[in-house]
């Protein structure tokens, strides 16, 4: 069994290495949380193992996982309806472009790229994490509470 992993990401390569493991991750549009007064986004997921999967295991296994956005300044979405809290979206990837193009700002969007649609957040600077929380046995995605 793959160790639960843990990563920050603090720029646009840090990201893509995020990216990469939440591909193809499901979450429901009800575990999609914006703290506004927090500066905040989590998001709830069922994301694939793929490092099990690259270790040749035949049965892809999934994992409960949050990714936390912070400093965000402002959140939209696409195509997407968070009023719907069993809608499935399915995670594509995240990108991040720095503000006017410039790498040097700090500023910029993260977008997070479904299947049907996005979710943008403007973003003071870039603060993201992703943790996994366990094994999503049945496959079905996470409950996470909180304030939507």
């Amino acid at each position: 069994m793959s160790p639960q992993l843990k990563l920050i990401a603090l720029d646009a390569d840090d990201l893509a290495v995020i990216s990469a493991h939440v591909q193809d991750a499901r979450v429901q549009a009800a575990d999609v949380i914006w703290r506004q007064s927090e500066k905040r986004l989590v998001v709830g997921m069922s994301r694939l193992d793929w490092e099990q999967t690259l270790e040749g295991e035949a049965e892809p296994r999934r994992l409960v996982a949050a990714l936390r956005f912070d400093r965000v300044l402002a959140c939209k979405s696409r195509n997407i309806d968070l009023g719907a809290p069993d809608e499935v979206l399915d995670l594509v990837g995240i990108e991040f472009h720095p503000q006017d193009g410039r790498d040097e700002e700090p500023g910029g969007c993260a977008l997070l790229l479904f299947a049907k649609g996005a979710i943008r957040l403007d973003v003071e600077c870039l603060e993201c994490e992703l943790t996994d929380l366990g094994s999503d046995e049945l496959g079905t995605g996470p409950e996470i509470e909180g304030e939507g």
